[in-house]
């Protein structure tokens, strides 16, 4: 029922999951880590849009706004004496922006920026929330776990001089989202119906999310992009095809026992 809905994000990516992953991914055993670095995974996609946002696209007054909306989530994640049951009970307006932001003078993509990447947040922080429900739903405590090696690999790409810097990022926020699509795709089939069900809920807003990245990149850019979009593309695959010592969502393939 969502193969059209997936058919661009496939297109896009230069290559499926290998099934080798699927096979770890699925394991009981595994349950409580790919939930874990999932939450952990909704967390990161807010935080790097929020700093595009404030780096590029708001004033400073702005850029407090933002860290303010993002503190209840990194209080929660970072602070050893965690309290779930205070978290997710705190005040119903958590999951918006308490004030409207203002765009920087002389971005002229702020407004669109800020659009997006604001709309790209929230969602985030509510699949973060939503993950968290699933975990306690199942006795599973939240932990942090160190990042594994694909978002740093992506990134050892990007320029260094702007605003290549900004178009890279983008694209590789477009690709860890489409890839983060693909993957809940070919997991649901095979987790129990909760989860199952949930992850293709997600499939709309992470397809969504990909294509607000590229049109961003493409439209800053102001020219066409489509060799650095492949050559990115291309390094996305290198890392989920080739071999992986540690298993995280966008680990690659697992290194046998």
């Amino acid at each position: 029922m969502y193969q059209q809905l997936l058919a661009p994000v496939r297109a896009f990516l230069g290559c499926e999951t290998p099934d080798a992953w699927i096979v770890e991914a699925i394991k009981p055993e595994r349950l409580s880590l790919l939930l874990i670095d999932h939450c952990n995974c909704e967390l990161k996609a807010a935080q790097t849009a929020m700093f595009l946002i404030r780096k590029y696209a708001v004033d400073k007054a702005s850029g407090q706004l933002l860290l303010e909306w993002a503190k209840p989530y990194e209080e929660f994640v970072y602070h050893r004496d965690r309290n779930i049951n205070a978290f997710m009970a705190r005040d119903s307006r958590k999951n918006e922006l308490a004030a409207q932001l203002k765009p920087k003078v002389g971005f002229v993509h702020g407004d669109e920026l800020i659009a997006k990447m604001v709309r790209l947040i929230k969602e985030e922080f509510h699949h973060f929330e939503q993950v968290l429900e699933l975990m306690q739903e199942r006795d599973i405590p939240y932990a942090n776990l160190h990042a594994g090696r694909y978002a740093k690999g992506l990134m050892t790409h990007v320029t260094t001089h702007e605003p290549n810097t900004l178009i890279d990022k983008l694209i590789i926020g477009a690709l860890i989202e489409a890839r983060s699509c693909e993957r809940f795709a070919k997991l649901a089939p095979h987790l129990d119906d909760a989860l199952g069900r949930f992850y293709v809920s997600l499939l709309r807003s992470e397809a969504r999310h990909y294509q607000d990245y590229l049109i961003l990149a493409e439209a800053i850019a102001g020219e066409d992009i489509s060799e650095r979009i492949a050559f990115l593309v291309a390094q996305e695959a290198a890392l989920i095809q080739s071999h992986d010592s540690e298993f995280r969502f966008h680990s690659g393939v697992p290194l046998a026992n």
